[in-house]
């Protein structure tokens, strides 16, 4: 591999090669060129990780709360100080514009130092019994817990599990996506440094169906949280019941944008076209199915089409790209299916769907931001998620009609409700089936509140203090006087 990036197991404290030897090369998004080899875990290399995190147990839980916050404080301090190297490592990884690359790097940090404070502020109760006596919850460690992440925004969600998991005295096996685990490798390298004993988090590269498949099965495992495709999500959640497993799975998403008559609009159609744009498409939150009252529809859509034909499509470590590549070749293989089938289906193509034409972006898997019109809510396109730069407008004539449009879907993760009128976006609020949503914004993530989805979006709640009660078991004790 000569000067490429040559990546090991992080099992015990110890960067170790797999078990069987093998490895796998990791291909840059944007150029299509082999850059890095990665330790490729499998069976054993798992069940050696699991083994080593359950011996680790019994030391890390009685880490007392001052040591435990000051330790996931160092992390987040050391994630920021190895911010540019991170971020550009990100970028490069997954084909994302280093800009996206460095806040998602600046949100893992945050995501440590939330946690770090929330560790001495999260405790049981005393209840009143009708017996005489008294009776208390004490809230405990679930155990080993088997954490699988996504590739289209590693560093970020890897810490939306890791530091909550940690910060409720748990052990850890971290299996990143077998595309991109280059950012999970050194987040476990700095979680050592920052003082987290060896053993404690422990991390396996390795493809899902192999390494993620003994993970979610494995007898020693307590609980797994589980972040991607739906149809992966309910092949975990068989192989966590045999267990009985504490599962969280957050999963696939068609969210719908909402636009009334009454919206800012300059306000909105910039809001339309990042919340399905962001990360060339490839996130789970993306609003790919917009929603637009009918005498506004024509208007919005000439606004949006010329947004969408100015975006900078470009190679991911150039400062003024806004656009990246896709994660490969079969995945743009993948979504330009779908926008073949738009047209197919008699969709109107506004503008892109068409791989760049220049030189610089041969070889990469970059595809131009597509806008659809004129789409049937029934039209494959508007119902199954393409996770791509593509985005369906869909006309309304009336409020009851676009909720039926929102909730005509399989999945409920996300969405954005655009009306000056309050009452109107409480009444539509109320009536998404949906796990999270925004008035007025693209943005319905935060670190502080609760995020996940419903219906086939997913089960349990990341983020927030809420997600503290998916890393923590509560045991109830009585005295009696």
């Amino acid at each position: 591999m000569g000067s490429h990036l040559q990546e090991l197991l992080l099992i015990g404290g110890d960067l170790v090669p797999a078990a069987s030897g093998l490895q796998a090369d990791l291909v840059d998004p944007a150029t299509g060129e082999i850059w890095a080899a990665v330790a490729a875990g499998g069976v054993e290399d798992i069940d050696r990780a699991v083994q080593v995190a359950d011996q680790a147990r019994a030391s890390w839980r009685k880490v007392n709360s001052h040591d435990r916050t000051r330790i996931l404080l160092n992390l987040a301090n050391l994630i920021r100080a190895q911010g540019e190297a991170l971020a550009q490592l990100e970028s490069r990884n997954v084909g994302k514009p280093i800009r996206e690359a460095r806040e998602e790097v600046g949100l893992a940090a945050d995501c440590f130092e939330y946690y770090a404070g929330a560790i001495n502020k999260i405790g049981g109760q005393t209840i009143p019994v009708a017996a005489a006596g008294i009776s208390m919850t004490l809230r405990e460690p679930v155990g080993v817990c088997g954490l699988i992440a996504p590739w289209n925004f590693p560093i970020a969600i890897t810490a939306w599990k890791v530091a909550p998991a940690l910060a409720m005295g748990n052990t850890i096996v971290l299996k990143p996506a077998s595309q991109t685990p280059l950012t999970a490798l050194r987040l476990g390298e700095l979680a050592l440094q920052a003082g987290v004993p060896a053993g404690v988090f422990n991390v396996i590269p390795g493809v899902g169906n192999v390494a993620g498949a003994a993970l979610a099965s494995h007898p020693l495992v307590r609980k797994v949280s589980f972040t991607g495709s739906t149809e992966i999500g309910s092949a975990v959640m068989k192989l966590a019941a045999e267990d009985i497993k504490r599962i969280t799975l957050e999963l696939g998403g068609k969210s719908a944008n909402l636009v009334f008559v009454d919206a800012d609009l300059d306000k909105a159609v910039l809001k339309a076209l990042w919340s399905v744009l962001g990360n060339a498409g490839q996130d789970c939150c993306a609003r790919s199915r917009l929603l637009l009252e009918r005498p506004l529809y024509e208007e919005f859509l000439y606004r949006l089409s010329h947004e969408f034909k100015k975006l900078k499509i470009g190679l991911p470590l150039q400062e003024e790209t806004e656009i990246g590549a896709l994660i490969s070749l079969a995945h743009r293989d993948r979504v330009q299916h779908y926008i073949e089938l738009g047209k197919q289906e008699g969709a109107t193509l506004v503008c892109g769907g068409m791989i760049p034409s220049q030189d610089e972006f041969r070889g990469g898997a970059f595809l131009q931001p597509t806008l659809f019109a004129d789409v049937d809510p029934n039209m494959k396109i508007a119902q199954e998620e393409i996770f791509g730069p593509v985005l369906c407008a869909i006309p309304f004539d009336t409020e009851e009609e676009a909720i039926a449009i929102a909730n005509q879907s399989l999945y409920g993760l996300s969405g954005s409700i655009w009306t000056r009128d309050m009452g109107r976006a409480l009444r539509v609020a109320r009536a998404i089936e949906t796990g999270v949503l925004s008035i007025n914004t693209g943005h319905s993530v935060h670190l502080e509140a609760p995020f996940g989805g419903v219906k086939r979006s997913g089960l349990g709640r990341e983020l927030g203090l809420a997600v503290l009660d998916h890393y923590s078991e509560l045991k109830s004790i009585f005295i009696a006087e």
